[in-house]
């Protein structure tokens, strides 16, 4: 249930954030070029609550936090008196209502450049990309990559950190244009070129059948923390122990003794640990739960995962920053447009569109990582919110901005007809959307 509070909180937050920005380009640009606003609210439905400025604006947060708008001055929804016609948004001429439409998406834009910059700047801690021992039959493995090596840079792009390889590595995957890769080892520097063609797009398999995943760090298997009520704690151990056999076999890091306590729920053990320099044992009994359908064991106790040299910080100055953030920026725009692509020709399944329900679960996992991930996660939101609202469908605002192009280049409004026509057909599509986007959500929960 806590987690479901915090989840619920970071997508509050996060998606609060990303609209009201959104919002706040159209009102700023709409204001800027004479149009009166009527109201500027964050959220759907019922207002919780409202202020009205000194300009008659009414400022709003409601109670649905899944968008926004801002309502502006129109002949087409009501009646308006005549000395405030020439500040209604249809009076405009198709120049200004396309800049104000454009604003919206423009915002998110300029949103994710400025969250990339705060994450470039402070700095966002990952793993060193050194990878793991490729998976036999994989395209690594074929290419010779031995465990242990670094991947420096894909295609002259540096990836200090497995975050920045996953970016990389999805754009050529997308591209299917080989992969260069500048590896270091003990050895010394090399380059490899890594064929894409047969290699899925799918983020779901793609690292698998490149082969290509981290080598994880070691994890002292020293108890960081015993869970109250746990099996650890009723059986003594404390805070400082280090654990040093089960049944008397070595414990060498703390991964393979978690494997193993899975592997084998209401098994009964004797470990052998040191404390303060002396060595003792304790027989436990592992408690049994249930995951995904399945018993596992657990043993109830915490470490501190400190991948100390695995670790890295891909941090910029200031000013290196600036343009690195407007290069993440419009290759995440790429990468979005381009996936969505290849959606409709089948080679990405439609399972990657996620709904609120796994948007939020991704809020709250990034926010308690750290902040870094947080700005990045947001970043990401707000580039695919700008090009999902840039695409020419009727009732988003690349659809209103393709009936403006067709007005300034016919020299008239597009006929009422055919725009109504065109807002069915829109709001089709964007129902289909979000109830792919839901079921997905769905699937994953119950699937």
């Amino acid at each position: 249930m806590a987690d479901f509070f915090h989840n619920a909180l970071a997508f509050i937050v996060a998606i609060g954030i990303l609209v009201a920005f959104h919002e706040f380009g159209h009102f700023w640009v709409a204001r800027r070029l004479g149009v009166k606003v009527l109201r500027y609210s964050v959220g759907f439905g019922p207002v919780l609550l409202r202020r009205r400025g000194a300009d008659g604006c009414e400022y709003a947060l409601s109670a649905i936090p899944l968008g926004g708008y801002v309502k502006m001055l129109d002949e087409r929804e009501g009646e308006v008196p005549a000395a405030e016609q020439h500040r209604a948004f249809n009076r405009q001429s198709p120049y200004k209502r396309f800049a104000i439409v454009a604003a919206g998406p423009l915002a998110n834009f300029l949103l994710a450049i400025l969250l990339f910059w705060g994450m470039y700047v402070i700095g966002q801690p990952g793993l060193k990309t050194l990878v793991a021992a490729p998976k036999p039959g994989s395209v690594a493995a074929a290419a010779g990559i031995a465990e242990g090596e670094q991947i420096l840079s894909v295609n002259g792009k540096n990836t200090p950190t497995w975050a920045s390889l996953r970016t990389a590595v999805l754009e050529q995957a997308v591209s299917r244009e080989p992969m260069v890769l500048r590896l270091r080892s003990e050895s010394g520097e090399r380059t490899l070129t890594l064929p894409m063609q047969q290699v899925r797009m799918e983020p779901e398999y793609l690292f698998d059948d490149l082969g290509l995943s981290p080598k994880p760090p070691r994890i002292e298997p020293v108890i960081a923390d015993v869970l109250s009520g746990g099996v650890a704690a009723q059986a003594g151990f404390m805070a400082g122990d280090r654990l040093l056999r089960y049944d008397g076999i070595a414990i060498d890091n703390w991964q393979d003794w978690a494997l193993w306590v899975r592997a084998h729920p209401g098994a009964v053990v004797k470990i052998d640990y040191q404390r303060a320099g002396v060595t003792r044992q304790a027989e436990v009994l592992l408690a049994t739960e249930t995951e995904n359908g399945k018993p596992i064991g657990r043993f109830g106790a915490k470490v501190n995962v400190v991948a100390g040299e695995a670790e890295a910080v891909d941090r910029l100055a200031p000013l290196s920053a600036i343009p690195a953030a407007i290069d993440q920026t419009w290759r995440m725009a790429a990468l979005t447009l381009r996936m969505f692509g290849h959606m409709f020709t089948g080679e990405v399944s439609f399972k990657n569109i996620s709904g609120p329900l796994q948007t939020a679960e991704a809020a709250g996992f990034a926010a308690s990582i750290g902040f870094t991930t947080f700005l990045s996660l947001l970043g990401l939101i707000s580039v695919s919110i700008g090009v999902i609202n840039l695409l020419p469908v009727p009732v988003l605002d690349g659809g209103h901005l393709l009936f403006n192009l067709v007005e300034i280049v016919k020299g008239s409004p597009v006929s009422e007809r055919v725009m109504a026509a065109g807002q069915r057909v829109g709001l089709s599509l964007i129902v289909l959307l979000m109830g792919l986007a839901f079921y997905n959500d769905l699937s994953r929960y119950f699937g």
